[in-house]
């Protein structure tokens, strides 16, 4: 028997277990069969049962964008003097499907990219009680915040450019997770998981060691705020927290995105076991009467296994974030338009201080349906330094469109 076989006797095991304790055999009879109604929610088409033990959401997603001089943030050199004059995309058309079958609190979602043919998400959870959950499946994983956060649901237009160097992405795996409540200062969640390691539609590891991942949230003013960016509840009293997230993963990659398993500049293409990843992010977000807060610090150890002296390179980048529905203070302010502002910055290796990329954006949302219609533009500065020599500084501009449906 192979090490990889312990991660499937423990998900049955467990499920065994948490469902007996559940009691969740029952008997169905022909007269308990409920009524269906159809309806139309905060996530598309609703088919649903009367007892409420059976949903269906069915919503699709779309993002028209314009872009100058190009789209992606810059990455090389030669990025930051490409000659291009502009594009127009369809940047994102998503399908998703969700709900839950059998009883309210067993859910399932999955989620398609429907302008590259990629399954995103599949999974099913298992959310009787508060204090403890569980998923299993293919999902973002909750590592970082700004990548967690849907696409449609930033404060600006994309994430930053930390993004691609530190998020984990999409992991196929089991978790738990829940949240610890005490009415007052003593209110935690967290998450813990086990994950192949190879990223999105992968569904085997390279090698016998998976991603382990972790992740403890306080929610030191009462609240959880959730993976959310604008405070459309305007809160009356502020709600913030502060979060500690860490991964170990040996894999042949050294970073992750929705295509899947990938590199850094100046890492090979590895082999099985190559790399091993260890790294850590500390965050924190705050809402308060239409004003947004977040930011992210993080540190990435990669150890090429290979080499004869496990050549370590170490990383950091962090950001800072926040998002202002004006018309809480300022009473002309249209009450559908948000401003928004983002600086990051990102040194490759720590050993060579001189060397590193800073992004600074402001942006503006408008509002018609909260996230589900809005119209966001925004402008973006970012400058790559190494050493003494400065390469010329890039400015982009964008305008997006995204509705749901």
């Amino acid at each position: 028997m192979t090490n990889r076989i312990y991660p499937v006797l423990f998900v049955f095991s467990f499920f065994y277990l948490f469902f007996s304790s559940l009691g969740f055999a029952q008997q169905v009879s022909v007269d308990s069969i409920p009524e269906w109604k159809i309806d139309y929610g905060s996530r598309g088409f609703e088919i649903k049962s009367s007892d409420r033990r059976y949903l269906l959401q069915i919503q699709g997603r779309v993002q028209f964008r314009f872009a100058t001089p190009d789209d992606q943030d810059p990455v090389t050199f030669d990025d930051y003097n490409s000659q291009n004059n502009g594009q127009f995309e369809v940047n994102r058309a998503r399908l998703k499907v969700g709900g839950n079958v059998y009883e309210p609190w067993l859910k399932y979602y999955w989620e398609y990219e429907l302008q590259r043919s990629n399954l995103l998400d599949f999974r099913v959870m298992v959310e009787k009680w508060e204090w403890l959950k569980l998923k299993v499946g293919q999902w973002k994983v909750e590592y970082s915040r700004e990548r967690r956060i849907s696409s449609g649901e930033q404060g600006l237009m994309d994430r930053s450019i930390i993004n691609r160097p530190f998020t984990v992405d999409r992991q196929q795996g089991i978790e738990l997770y829940g949240r610890l409540k005490n009415n007052g200062i003593l209110d935690f969640s967290y998450w813990a998981g086990m994950f192949t390691g190879t990223g999105r539609g992968t569904d085997s590891n390279d090698d016998k060691h998976l991603m382990y991942f972790g992740r403890l949230q306080w929610n030191f003013l009462g609240e959880d705020i959730g993976f959310k960016s604008t405070d459309f509840e305007f809160h009356s009293r502020p709600a913030a927290i502060i979060a500690l997230a860490g991964v170990t993963n040996r894999s042949p990659y050294t970073r992750f995105s929705q295509s899947g398993g990938g590199f850094l500049n100046g890492f090979e293409d590895g082999v099985a076991g190559q790399y091993r990843v260890n790294q850590y992010n500390l965050e924190t977000a705050l809402v308060y009467n239409g004003f947004s807060w977040q930011s992210e610090w993080h540190h990435k150890q990669v150890v090429d296994r290979l080499t004869e002296t496990n050549a370590t390179t170490r990383m950091e980048g962090f950001y800072v974030q926040g998002g202002y529905l004006a018309n809480a203070l300022i009473a002309w302010w249209p009450r559908p338009l948000e401003i928004a502002a983002r600086y990051a910055r990102f040194t490759p290796d720590t050993e060579i201080r001189g060397d590193f990329q800073e992004e600074a954006t402001l942006g503006f949302n408008w509002f018609f349906k909260r996230h589900k219609n809005k119209l966001t533009v925004e402008v973006s500065h970012f400058d790559y330094e190494v050493g003494n020599n400065g390469i010329d500084d890039k400015f982009r501009f964008r305008v997006q469109w995204d509705i749901s449906f």
